[in-house]
């Protein structure tokens, strides 16, 4: 997949995307990194894979920080932002792109305080380091982006649910960003291949993707639909603040 922005169009931009060790964020930044950012690779476990992505990412000639944070911990997310202050004195892009909810293990209520209340605690928490003209993008699924209107499969219930609760949350933070100058964009893609939670859903529900690519005739794969977020941080902000990715005829009809 070519990269959708302009080599050196984000020189001396500075840039965050959280859960970009791997999959959609790690293609995402890469993008920005190709296009001259200074990166922020944000992972919650598996330091060597993030540390080895960020020493791939320098050899494009920007600075990399690689910073772990667990972002349903207040504290370990103030440390993050300290750390980015002290080392980049601001930030010009956010991509809230961490999610999940299907991990075995987890408390009953860890996708609600993933999905919505740490998406909360994370853009209050960079609001203060961004200026005019700085911009947030925050990644959801059709599944969830349409929820209230459209079911889904049980096994992605929950998540989905707590996506679109932090989405609707998030939402009601648009007006005072704007006041800032600070533009929001929230991107929903369908079924993503390639994806953890895509495999988390195939295991639980076997059939489930070939099933969604055969009624939507195309799934983006990761680097795909990595390239639609990073360009929702360049683009101008859609008038409803929102860009949809992929068919939605089963979603609007």
């Amino acid at each position: 997949m070519s990269n959708p922005l302009t080599p050196g169009s984000l020189q001396g931009k500075r840039v965050l995307v959280t859960g970009s060790s791997r999959g959609i964020g790690a293609d995402t930044v890469r993008y920005f990194a190709e296009a001259g950012a200074d990166i922020v690779v944000n992972y919650r476990n598996k330091g060597a894979r993030a540390e080895k992505l960020g020493a791939t990412l320098r050899e494009l000639g920007g600075r990399v920080l690689v910073i772990g944070a667990d972002l349903t911990d207040p504290a370990s997310v103030q440390a993050m932002f300290e750390t980015i202050s002290a080392e980049y004195g601001g930030l010009d892009i956010l991509v809230l792109n961490a999610s999940g909810g299907m991990e075995a293990g987890m408390a009953e209520d860890y996708a609600l305080t993933l999905n919505r209340d740490a998406q909360l605690n994370v853009l209050e928490a960079a609001t203060p380091l961004m200026g005019e003209d700085s911009r947030v993008v925050f990644v959801t699924s059709h599944q969830a982006h349409f929820i209230r209107t459209v079911p889904t499969m049980p096994e992605y219930e929950q998540v989905a649910l707590s996506k679109r609760a932090g989405e609707d949350a998030l939402r009601e933070r648009i007006p005072g960003l704007a006041q800032r100058g600070i533009g929001f964009t929230i991107v929903s893609g369908d079924m993503i291949e390639g994806t953890i939670t895509a495999t988390l859903l195939e295991r639980a529900n076997p059939g489930a993707i070939s099933s969604r690519k055969e009624a939507a005739g195309k799934l983006y794969n990761v680097s795909e639909f990595a390239a639609e977020v990073a360009a929702a941080a360049v683009d101008p902000v859609p008038e409803d603040n929102t860009r949809l990715v992929g068919d939605i005829t089963d979603f609007s009809s």
